[in-house]
């Protein structure tokens, strides 16, 4: 259900909307297209940061568990060059 609103706006971007809507489109449907494509990008917006602080949270703990097997490989090594001198 739509909802009629009173906005006010600057004769500038009334006048970018006109000459954008063209005469095949209302400012309304305009503006309404345009605020729906801007909450989409924010809502997914909001969707990649919470997964990047997700991917940001497994990596730090990946990369303390890759640093312990570097370390007890290269333990190892050192420990297998030594029994072959």
């Amino acid at each position: 259900m739509k909802e009629k609103i009173s906005i006010t706006l600057s004769g500038e971007v009334l006048a970018g909307i006109d000459r954008l809507a063209g005469s095949k489109h209302s400012r309304s449907a305009f503006i309404e297209r345009v605020l729906r494509r801007y909450l989409r990008e924010r809502a997914r917006a909001a969707i990649q940061a919470r997964d990047l602080k997700q991917i940001n949270a497994a990596s730090e703990r990946l990369n303390a568990e890759v640093a312990d097997v570097v370390e007890y490989q290269s333990a190892w090594s050192r420990k297998r060059d030594q029994s072959l001198t």
